[in-house]
């Protein structure tokens, strides 16, 4: 594969499995100068895997603009450049976009090299509306959360967060604050062997016993989820039918995984429905 001069290209990079990078990606670091990195030790790990060895330079929120001239003044030597991050895709919720900029200023080619994304993987695994809103990391300061979340629980789309995981029941008390009556999808380390996905009503969803551990992504469902009641005809025929076969508790769950409805709500509506049935 040949590359272009005085062009940066934006790689991603695996998730979490070290083979879920594309073969174009991998032509490209092979063939770079210069690999920018968030962390090189990350991406040492990953090149090593690969069998690649290529110049490695720090590249993070904490020195991008300071790195600045530096990485341009490569770029005028002729070098190849390819910018990764720890995982994923740079400049999503990752540096790079002041970099990105820099170089649309300096009349500089940027290409991306598509790859393993949490944001779409959850997404795809998450059963909602595929019109969806990323946000990425929610501010540090409670009060701005509360700001923030105030605005986007209007938004009808579905929505995608990342979070940190040993902070997870805080915010899934903010959640169920603002997302009353729609679903949610707690997804951890997607595509590593303890992947986990936990789905359920925000209303319903159980404060965690302990941290998790590894990545968080949360998917809050679309706003249809609120304004769509089902009709309690259809979910009254629903719970006798289930009923004829499955247990009470059974019973209940397969209502709450097809309809948007409280736990509790629905669990008395199948008693009362069984009582009558005995009496």
């Amino acid at each position: 594969m040949i590359l272009s001069k005085n062009n940066l290209y934006i790689v991603s990079t695996p998730i979490g499995n070290l083979d879920d990078i594309t073969l174009r990606a991998i032509d490209v670091l092979k063939n770079s100068d210069i690999i920018l990195c968030e962390d090189t030790r990350r991406t040492l790990k990953l090149l090593n895997h690969l069998n690649v060895k290529k110049k490695l330079i720090s590249y993070h929120k904490f020195n991008e603009k300071k790195q600045i001239t530096s990485v341009i003044r490569h770029f005028n030597e002729g070098k190849i450049l390819s910018l990764v991050s720890d995982a994923g895709t740079p400049s999503l919720s990752d540096p790079g976009r002041f970099l990105v900029n820099e170089c649309i200023r300096k009349k500089i080619q940027v290409t991306p090299i598509p790859g393993a994304s949490s944001i779409t993987s959850a997404m795809s695994v998450s059963g909602f509306s595929d019109q969806f809103l990323f946000y990425g990391f929610l501010p540090k300061k409670e009060g701005e959360i509360d700001k923030v979340l105030e605005f986007l629980k209007m938004c009808k789309f579905s929505q995608v967060f990342f979070i940190q995981s040993k902070k997870i029941n805080f915010y899934l008390k903010k959640f169920k604050k603002y997302y009353s009556g729609r679903k949610i999808m707690i997804s951890k380390e997607i595509t590593k062997i303890h992947e986990t996905h936990f789905r359920g009503n925000i209303d319903d969803f159980n404060l965690f016993d302990t941290s998790l551990k590894g990545e968080i992504t949360v998917v809050i469902s679309d706003f249809k989820a609120i304004l769509a009641k089902p009709n309690k005809m259809e979910i009254v025929n629903k719970i006798k039918k289930y009923l004829k076969k499955n247990s009470l508790k059974d019973t209940v769950e397969l209502i709450l995984k097809e309809d948007n409805l409280k736990k509790k709500d629905i669990y008395q509506l199948c008693l009362k429905i069984k009582n009558e049935k005995n009496n």
